[in-house]
């Protein structure tokens, strides 16, 4: 039986003359792939389980190399209601602006060189001085990711020494990276202060010795302590760090430059309130609140951000070229009167539910009331997160499309979303799916109606 189902299989060079249309494609990953297909269907066969002829099994392969090369990494529209979702990307940012880096960085650029003069440049000196300005800091820098700005201030202040931090504040700060592990691998020794829900200035002041490298202040921005709490303020911290002269780190995660509350955001600590107490160094993402590419910003003294330039592991976490492009973009958008419209993250996160619903209705407009009706499409009141652990407790006023088809499973209409030629991706809660509208960007409403249009009715009541 098995030898039987073994002569069903196609050979690779078969499977290769139906290849035309992959003539771009290098002929070894084609050879890999095809190898890779048919093993599985041997196996199969010599269960005597193969339940395919030739025909099919070639068509097969041949779906499988599509899919396979295809550009892995694709657009998707985000109806998780969640504007920095990290699996979706985080900030987005408009498509003019792609553009408009694309034409200035795709070529060479200046990246390390002054064209007034003609010598070495600095790849810093693109943003230093916006961030600086934007902050109130005497200097700055950027490096791959807050992670990294972290791993770099630890090492060059801290490296062999001691770094208090409150017990409170030794946060997971997302894919199982924990800041303990952080200040391990970063060279430094971890002493401990206080307990998870109270911290007192007197604990940080017994901690302090000759072994002390920096006390480190970490912003809970992922999560929220209530009850019987106690938490020393960075300036009272930093008061302690100059009598003992000893330098004040503060990580504030999200980064947010602006107080956008009258815009129905809920206020987050501000970097430019943080740099005016004195600390000596402030670390934030640049993916966040910021609404700019994955970056982790450095600002603060002069002094010990020059250190931080120097410090070898800066070249291992710098930023390349695309990166500092579409940062000082970001960075741009910040004018006397707030962020500009440029900045698309902080325009999706502002954006009023009467727009979002207006917005929802034109959509439905566009869908056939057979449709609409066999899918159970309703425009309801929404609330979601920012997401990526920004403002964690605060919620967000939005619109969502809630599809309640009787026939059809969420998670069956939710996979047929993500797999269709728009894929969007919603969220299941209480066994109903939704498409919330605060993270679709504008001008992706005919692509949404379309994707709703293109679901498959069959077996619907």
């Amino acid at each position: 039986m098995s030898q039987n189902q073994l002569k069903e299989l196609p050979s690779v060079s078969e499977v290769l003359l139906e290849c035309d249309r992959y003539k771009s494609l290098n002929s070894k990953y084609l050879s890999y792939i095809i190898k890779t297909e048919l093993e599985a269907y041997r196996r199969f066969a010599k269960k005597g389980t193969l339940k395919l002829k030739r025909p099919q099994i070639t068509q097969n392969i041949l779906s499988e190399i599509d899919r396979l090369t295809a550009p892995n990494m694709q657009s998707v529209i985000n109806g998780t209601g969640i504007v920095l979702h990290t699996g979706l990307g985080r900030a987005p940012m408009k498509e003019s602006i792609a553009k408009q880096v694309a034409k200035r960085v795709s070529g060479y650029t200046n990246l390390e060189f002054e064209l007034l003069t003609g010598t070495r440049g600095q790849r810093q000196d693109h943003v230093n001085g916006l961030l600086s300005a934007l902050t109130g800091a005497q200097s700055a820098m950027a490096v791959n990711n807050n992670a990294a700005a972290v791993l770099l201030a630890l090492n060059e202040l801290g490296e062999g020494k001691e770094v208090i931090v409150s017990r409170g504040q030794q946060v997971e700060i997302g894919g199982s990276f924990r800041i303990p592990n952080v200040i391990k691998k970063s060279g430094c020794i971890l002493k401990e202060v206080g307990s998870t829900n109270r911290t007192h200035l007197k604990d940080y002041e017994k901690a302090v010795t000759q072994k002390t490298g920096m006390i480190l202040w970490v912003h809970t921005s992922n999560y929220v302590v209530r009850g019987f709490t106690n938490e020393v303020s960075v300036a009272d911290l930093v008061q302690l760090g100059k009598k003992k002269r000893i330098p004040v780190v503060a990580d504030l995660g999200s980064g947010a430059l602006v107080d956008l509350s009258k815009k129905g955001v809920p206020k987050d600590m501000l970097v430019q309130d943080v740099v005016k107490f004195g600390v000596g160094l402030v670390t934030f993402s640049g993916d966040k609140l910021l609404g700019g590419p994955q970056a982790g910003l450095i600002v603060g003294k002069k002094t010990l951000v020059n250190r931080l330039k120097k410090n070898p592991i800066t070249r291992a976490v710098r930023c390349d070229k695309w990166s500092l492009a579409f940062l000082e973009e970001s960075l741009r958008s910040f004018g006397d009167e707030g962020p500009s419209k440029d900045n698309l993250t902080i325009a999706l996160m502002t954006a009023s539910r009467k727009s979002l619903t207006k917005r929802g209705e034109t959509i439905l407009s566009h869908l056939p009331k057979k449709t609409v009706d066999k899918l159970g499409i309703f425009l309801v009141e929404s609330e979601v997160e920012a997401g990526s652990g920004s403002l964690p407790e605060e919620k967000l006023e939005s619109m969502a499309f809630q599809f309640k088809p009787k026939g059809m499973s969420a998670s069956k209409l939710a996979a047929q979303f993500r797999t269709g030629e728009t894929p969007v991706v919603g969220y299941i809660h209480g066994n109903t799916f939704y498409i919330d509208m605060k993270a679709v960007i504008p001008g992706q409403e005919k692509d949404l109606a379309g994707a709703i249009s293109g679901i498959n009715l069959k077996g619907l009541k």
